[in-house]
């Protein structure tokens, strides 16, 4: 394992010793705690844009899309437990 320096300001220093002993944990652990959630979070994020982005040149590639009214019909059947087919992609409006 790695060590790494941070510099806290004696405001926040106070803070999170106060908030890690109210939580019943370290400074240390909270620290780590938040460094891997902030790092998930923008992990999550960076999946969701690639994905989005993906998404939109398979619809510039294939010129086809499903119009959202008709997906929220889909949607909602489905939610309901109702049987219901896949909409059909149409050519992109333009």
């Amino acid at each position: 394992m790695s060590t790494t320096t941070i510099r806290l300001p004696e405001d926040l220093k106070v803070r999170l010793t106060r908030a890690a002993a109210r939580a019943g944990t370290t400074p240390h652990a909270m620290i780590l705690e938040a460094i891997a959630e902030k790092t998930e979070i923008e992990e999550r994020r960076s999946e969701f844009l690639d994905t989005a982005e993906q998404r939109y040149a398979d619809i510039v590639t294939s010129g086809k899309t499903v119009a959202w009214s008709e997906m929220r019909r889909y949607l909602e059947r489905r939610l309901a437990g109702s049987r219901a087919s896949h909409p059909k992609p149409r050519p992109l409006a333009r």
